[in-house]
């Protein structure tokens, strides 16, 4: 298993040099200020972690995880646009928007959508792969996975009772963009048998971090997280708001152990992304 911060800074370096070979403008600037800002990388590690467990270099995973990344960037900027949560600080500095204006900001968040597609494409995989690659990102990232799930994240103000919402919001806002480097990297290793486990997993983790979120933004300071936090104030629907902090965190140990009981049945060499999961479990921010 490759150390987390040398995987990491290639990979970065990797993300640079996508970004400097599109043309320098501003537009160019807003992609890469938030593109790296301080952002943990977690569906890019959810990747590699996912491809060390099937006994495969993390390093093949690298166009896939561009992609991903760039398409969750891109909802961070949007999300925080003045017509969806008007949040004016991300991952510890100005929102996109705040810092290059909210044209060039949904310009910035255009860009990166429309790029993803391209770095799937630089994938090292067969043309079959490729393809299924491209469908997953449209199919978890569309207007039937995260693009739903943020549409009733809307809808969701002030319905702070409605726990069936709840979990279709965590399911689909959170939860498609955590399955799909699991599946990526089943895609990548040619494992077809165990997608729906695979699947069913990145959905529970995916509420799983849904709920840690809410359960953060209940007990830490905006400068702690790095973020506003704009639930509150725009009266979403969150775990806390329907069941409370304690039956919050009883959630997540539940999702916790249901996850790491289905990978040992898909990946019996699942270390590596038990080990990630884990440690996702600790996180503060």
């Amino acid at each position: 298993m490759i150390d987390q911060n040398i995987l990491l800074a290639e990979f970065d370096e990797y993300l640079k040099d996508r970004i400097q070979e599109l043309k320098p403008s501003r537009t160019r600037d807003a992609m890469e200020y938030s593109l790296f800002g301080s952002g943990k990388r977690v569906r890019p590690m959810l990747l590699f972690r996912t491809l060390e467990s099937y006994g495969l270099d993390p390093r093949l995973g690298f166009a896939q995880a561009a992609a991903i990344e760039m398409i969750h960037t891109y909802s961070l900027i949007h999300d925080d646009l003045p017509a969806m949560d008007n949040d004016d600080f991300r991952r510890g500095r100005p929102s996109c928007h705040k810092q290059f204006g909210e044209d060039i900001a949904i310009l910035a968040g255009d860009g990166l959508l429309t790029e993803a597609f391209n770095q799937a494409l630089k994938s090292d995989a067969s043309p079959k792969q490729i393809i299924a690659l491209i469908s997953l990102l449209s199919d978890k990232a569309g207007a039937q996975g995260m693009i739903y799930g943020q549409e009733l994240d809307i809808l969701s103000e002030s319905a702070n009772s409605d726990r069936n919402l709840l979990h279709e919001v965590q399911k689909y806002k959170t939860g498609c963009l955590i399955e799909l480097p699991m599946l990526s990297g089943a895609v990548l290793a040619n494992d077809t048998d165990n997608y729906p486990i695979l699947n069913q997993a990145g959905e529970d983790l995916g509420v799983l971090f849904q709920i840690q979120d809410d359960i953060l933004d209940a007990t830490k300071t905006a400068q702690e997280l790095g973020k506003s936090n704009s639930d509150l104030r725009n009266q979403k629907l969150t775990a806390i708001s329907v069941v409370g902090i304690e039956q919050a965190q009883k959630e997540v140990n539940v999702l916790a152990s249901k996850i790491m009981d289905s990978l040992k049945q898909s990946l019996p060499e699942a270390l590596p992304l038990n080990s990630y999961i884990e440690e996702l479990l600790k996180r503060q921010k």
